[in-house]
């Protein structure tokens, strides 16, 4: 299936300003719109897994009201996601296996709610779910078919990553991280003695470096 449908899912279901700042035509025209998905939100956070201390960022689709004046305070994040309309229970385990991938990456941005809009095999809109992030791996493991349990994920993440920091223990240079395919091992070794992986544009690393020199 193409990734289009959730794009459109996204076009259909947003707002550039709050409800009340929207026009009415906007809002009515919505169907129509062009899918666009350049515009969207990016959450930081500060977080820990295990032992480990680490600073997250990706990519949020909206907010379910507006950014609080605190900047302390929590925002309510929301994210969409489609998922096709499960008929059968083979259909119900891939899609309990898609709620992963939903639960893992709000979970780690503090995104507090999801949306799921459920499609016919023709990218229809057929209903829609709301969910909370921190109850999904209940709802897993007490209504679907406990394919996957969120303890048993949180525990091996932090069990990795202690592994990979005793690992890693050079500083700098750029490393990768492979699984291979049916292969139970993973890889971990050296690809280059300097450099940011092409993962940090030019631009960031001279901001920032100014930035410190500013400081001093």
């Amino acid at each position: 299936m193409s990734l289009t449908p959730g794009y459109k899912f996204e076009t259909i279901s947003l707002l550039p300003a709050p409800w009340a700042e929207t026009s009415r035509d906007y809002i009515e025209s919505r169907e129509g719109l062009t899918v666009n998905n350049s515009a969207q939100y990016c959450s930081v956070v500060k977080t820990g897994i295990g032992k480990l201390k680490l600073i997250l960022g990706g990519e949020v689709d909206a907010l379910w009201d507006t950014k609080p004046p605190d900047p302390s305070s929590p925002i309510n994040w929301v994210e969409l996601k489609t998922a096709a309309t499960p008929l059968s229970d083979r259909d119900m385990l891939k899609y309990e296996r898609k709620l992963l991938k939903f639960w893992i990456q709000s979970f780690l941005l503090g995104v507090p709610k999801l949306i799921v809009g459920f499609r016919s095999k023709e990218g229809v809109l057929q209903s829609l779910e709301e969910l909370d992030t921190a109850q999904i791996p209940r709802l897993v493991k007490t209504k679907g078919k406990s394919s996957w349990d969120g303890n048993v994920c949180i525990n091996f993440t932090a069990a990795f990553l202690e592994w990979l920091s005793a690992t890693i223990i050079e500083d700098g240079g750029i490393w990768r991280i492979r699984k291979r395919e049916k292969v139970p091992v993973v890889e971990v070794f050296k690809v280059g003695e300097s450099g940011y992986g092409n993962i940090l544009l030019k631009e960031f690393v001279e901001w920032r470096s100014r930035e410190g020199e500013d400081a001093q």
